[in-house]
C-alpha cells in the first residue's frame, strides 16, 4: 500500500534502517537481544534482506539532498544512559585500526568528539589533551578523539596541534578516530544539527563520554561547537568517579582530590562510624536534619 511505497523509498528505507539500528542497540544494552534476534529471523517484511540491512556498516544515499536529510536533526542517535554498556565500533585512527571495546580493555576511558579538523577551538582542545596526557595516564585512563574527517586529514592536522602553546609542546600520542561517514557520530548521538559543513551535513558536537572498566557509561558531557571544554574539569570528574566507585562517599561542589567528602545517605551513622576510620562530622543546619556528614578523603 502507500505506506509500503514510502518505506521503500530512498529516504524511508534509510530512516527505517537508522531507527532499527537504534532500537537494536538499546535492546542489546537492556538484555533484550534474544527477542530482537527472534524478530529478525522470523520477520515476513518484504524488505530486501532485513538482517543484511541491519548489519550493513552504512547505507549510501542516492543524492546530496537525501544525504542531507538522512544526517539531519533526526539523526541524533539513541540516548546514552548512565550505567548502560557503550556501543562498540570499528574504525580507522591515527594509530591504526581500532575496535573500541578492545581498546578500552579493562581500563577507564574517555572518548571525546570535535566538530572538524583544522578549526580553531578544536585545535586548542586537542592540544590541551596532549598536554594533560600524562595526567590521564596516572589515573589509568585511555583517551581517544573523534571527528567526521578521514585519517589523512587527522595526520596533517596534528602538526598544527603540536605547534601551538596549548599542547605544552607535547606530542599527540592518543588516537584520533576517523568517522567521515558519521556512523559513530549517529551511534553515539554526537551530531549537532546547528553546525554544518560545506556540504550541509551536521558536524559532531563537543561530546565527552567517560567509560568504566566494565565498558558502562559513567559520565557524559555535551558542549556546543562554540564552547571549548576544560579538560582539567574532566580530570576532576574522573577523580570523583574513581573515588566514589570504591568508597561510600560523594564529592561536593568544587571538590578536588584530597579534600573532604560527604558520606552517602544510604549509610547509617553506625555504618559510617565503622567504615571511616577517621570518623565524620555532622554539619549543623536550620532544619536540624543530620544529613550533611563530612569525612576525609578515604583514598588518602
Amino acid at each position: 500500500d502507500g505506506d509500503d511505497e514510502e518505506l521503500l523509498s530512498d529516504d524511508g528505507l534509510m530512516m527505517f534502517v537508522l531507527r532499527a539500528r537504534r532500537a537494536l542497540a538499546f535492546a542489546s544494552a537492556s538484555g533484550l537481544s534474544q527477542y530482537t534476534n527472534k524478530f529478525i529471523s522470523s520477520s515476513s517484511l518484504s524488505l530486501p534482506s532485513l538482517s543484511t540491512l541491519l548489519s550493513t556498516p552504512s547505507v549510501t544515499a542516492q543524492s546530496s539532498t537525501t544525504e542531507s536529510r538522512f544526517f539531519s536533526s533526526k539523526a541524533t542517535g539513541f540516548p546514552m544512559r548512565l550505567g548502560a554498556t557503550v556501543p562498540d565500533f570499528s574504525a580507522e585512527t591515527t594509530a591504526g585500526p581500532m575496535k573500541w571495546h578492545e581498546y578500552i580493555g579493562g581500563s577507564w576511558a574517555v572518548l571525546f568528539s570535535h566538530p572538524a579538523d583544522f578549526t580553531p577551538v578544536c585545535t586548542t582542545e586537542l592540544g590541551s589533551v596532549a598536554s594533560l596526557k600524562e595526567e590521564f595516564d596516572k589515573r589509568g585512563v585511555k583517551v581517544a578523539a573523534l571527528s567526521c574527517n578521514d585519517t589523512e586529514s587527522h595526520n596533517a592536522w596534528v602538526k598544527d596541534i603540536e605547534h601551538l602553546d596549548f599542547s605544552g609542546k607535547k606530542s599527540v600520542t592518543y588516537p584520533i578516530i576517523s568517522d567521515p561517514k558519521r556512523e559513530i557520530a549517529v551511534l553515539y548521538g554526537m551530531l549537532d544539527p546547528e553546525e554544518k559543513d560545506a556540504e550541509g551535513l551536521p558536524m559532531t558536537c563537543r561530546a565527552v563520554f567517560i567509560t568504566k572498566p566494565d565498558k558502562t557509561l559513567a559520565l557524559s558531557i555535551l558542549y556546543p561547537a562554540t564552547t571549548g571544554r576544560n579538560f582539567k574539569e574532566v580530570l576532576r570528574a574522573i577523580d570523583s568517579l574513581q573515588l566514589t566507585a570504591n568508597h561510600s562517599v560523594a564529592t561536593p561542589a568544587d571538590w578536588t582530590s584530597g579534600k573532604d567528602c560527604m558520606v552517602v545517605p544510604s549509610l547509617s551513622d553506625e555504618e559510617a562510624t565503622a567504615k571511616f576510620a577517621k570518623g565524620f562530622t555532622k554539619l549543623s543546619v536550620p532544619s536540624g536534619k543530620g544529613y550533611l556528614r563530612v569525612t576525609s578523603d578515604p583514598s588518602k
